[in-house]
């Protein structure tokens, strides 16, 4: 019943739903399990979103930097470059200066003529400014990985798609991207597991939380701050992270089998995740 209660109150309180303000007084179990799980949407938001547009990007990249055209390819390697050069806590600590704390000490931008103030401009909210990051972070990595795959499409594959009169778009999307895909999925896998993980950094990366309404370790650390007891909120969140974890490999493993189900069952390429410590 007191769980029922919490689950009412907190379930949604990450979204602006429910109680406004958070536990003060006695703080039980079933408040931290419901509220933490709650701010889980935030980082299921980042990690959606960021995965979907770094995945359309991330092509675009991965074709750009294979292309002979050096006007082409040397931007797309650029980006690579610095993205992957650079920590991504680094990443966000840049965009943060530029988002939220640039405009504070004077500094506007203007925007199709318009001057932005810093209280009016979405990209000082962890909601878009945090996510942007991550799109850029993950589509760098992405478009690498979606490289080494396009240079290892069999040239026989190729040959053969030219034998039946197939060039340009229609050869790419029918032939090349499939293989790509299909060759690129298992180290696609761990990098959508690392992105996941990656978007708790986006409390430590001083993004402000409108009204409240932050992500899983927002909360955890509220409530280590008020219980003086950090050992159940930080293993409550990893539970969490372990569960979603799990989530992603099955929806990945069953896309996995699907890109490979014209291929015999013993040829077919299982998963193999090696996860990332530290990038």
């Amino acid at each position: 019943m007191i769980c029922g209660e919490a689950l009412q109150s907190y379930g949604l309180r990450a979204l602006g739903f429910g109680e406004r303000l958070l536990p003060r007084g006695e703080i039980t179990l079933c408040d931290q399990v419901v509220l933490i799980g709650s701010g889980m949407i935030w980082n299921v938001y980042f990690a959606v979103l960021a995965l979907l547009f770094g995945f359309a990007f991330a092509v675009l990249l991965a074709v750009a930097k294979n292309t002979p055209s050096r006007l082409t390819r040397k931007p797309a390697e650029w980006f690579i470059f610095v993205f992957r050069g650079s920590p991504l806590f680094i990443q966000f600590f840049m965009a943060y200066e530029a988002f939220v704390m640039l405009p504070r000490v004077g500094v506007e931008f203007e925007l199709f003529g318009i001057m932005i103030e810093a209280e009016t401009r979405w990209f000082a909210r962890a909601w878009l400014g945090a996510l942007i990051v991550l799109f850029l972070n993950t589509s760098a990595y992405t478009a690498e990985i979606f490289y080494g795959a396009l240079r290892a499409v069999p040239k026989g594959d190729l040959e053969a798609a030219d034998a039946y009169g197939l060039s340009g778009w229609k050869k790419f999307r029918r032939i090349t991207f499939p293989t790509m895909l299909r060759l690129a999925w298992p180290a696609y896998t761990n990098e959508a597991i690392f992105l996941f993980h990656a978007t708790a950094l986006v409390f430590f990366a001083s993004f402000p939380a409108f009204q409240q309404k932050g992500d899983a370790l927002y909360y955890a650390s509220y409530f280590a701050d008020r219980t003086f007891n950090p050992f159940i909120p930080y293993p409550i969140v990893a539970v969490y992270f372990v569960i979603f974890t799990l989530v992603i490999i099955g929806l990945f493993g069953a896309m996995n089998r699907r890109l490979n189900r014209h291929l015999p069952s013993e040829q077919r390429p299982r998963l193999r995740l090696r996860p990332t410590l530290i990038r």
